[in-house]
């Protein structure tokens, strides 16, 4: 299978990186101390690379009946455009296929954020499932994605936002998601701190992250990133779930309707 790169592979580089195979992707565990890393998020602010996630854009007039029916979560929960939900896909046994989260825009229009490890047996089920609810499918390979977090994140990210993207972030709550422009601005995270994760054309990845850094906001590995999900209580697909354990054994039963 083909290593892929992300578009932040040469930043990674420059930052020292060491760099591991990640579910087929060159990513950086740490950049030399995951303990400082860990650190800088906790006390100031940190930027990881989270272009491996897979972003997939659900449209069709039956796309709210497919979701309702396809995740153990229920969509119809969400009523206001940018609203996200945990989720999961799970098999016919009770089974986590993905753990996952799905953003709301409209009835006929939702975003997932899926895991990297699952990228095509997510998408096989779903194309399994979709022949009657007509939904078009697309991936959104042509997204990188970044994710800001620690204390002094959100200041530090609306600095570098033009008027329009920080009006619409202020005061956006948790769990949240806005569209402004070609970014998609959420207040999603992996590491139990206040932050943001931006989806943005591949293009712009590099002049965002050279920002960022700029800002003395520390680049932080998979290493520390693992240390703020297990503080946070968050599974790892792999580890705490998989298609033989179940929600109600991995300790997720709140992401069941």
């Amino acid at each position: 299978m083909t290593i892929k790169q992300t578009s932040l592979y040469q930043q990674h580089l420059t930052c020292s990186a060491t760099m591991i195979n990640f579910h087929v992707w060159l990513m950086p565990l740490h950049y030399g101390s995951q303990i400082d890393e860990h650190h800088a998020v906790r006390t100031a602010a940190g930027v990881f690379d989270i272009c491996y996630l897979t972003i997939i854009d659900l449209h069709g007039e039956l796309c709210r009946d497919f979701l309702r029916y396809l995740l153990a979560n229920d969509v119809a929960k969400l009523k206001e455009p940018g609203e996200a939900l945990y989720t999961g896909m799970l098999n016919t046994s009770g089974g986590v296929i993905d753990d996952l989260v799905v953003y709301y825009f409209d009835d006929d229009y939702y975003h997932l954020m899926a895991n990297s490890a699952t990228r095509q047996k997510d998408l096989a089920w779903i194309n399994q499932h979709i022949e009657d609810y007509l939904i078009d499918v697309q991936v959104r390979d042509d997204l990188a994605f970044i994710a800001i977090q620690g204390p002094d994140a959100q200041l530090k990210v609306q600095s570098l936002l033009n008027n329009q993207q920080k009006t619409a972030v202020m005061d956006m709550p948790l769990f949240y998601g806005k569209q402004i422009d070609d970014w998609f601005i959420t207040t999603v995270g992996y590491t139990g701190e206040l932050g943001y994760e931006i989806a943005l054309p591949k293009e712009q990845a590099v002049k965002l992250w050279q920002k960022l850094i700029d800002l003395d906001i520390k680049p932080a590995g998979l290493a520390a990133r693992d240390t703020f999900r297990l503080k946070a209580g968050m599974n790892f697909y792999g580890q705490e779930m998989s298609e033989l354990v179940s929600p109600l054994a991995a300790n997720i039963e709140w992401k069941i309707a």
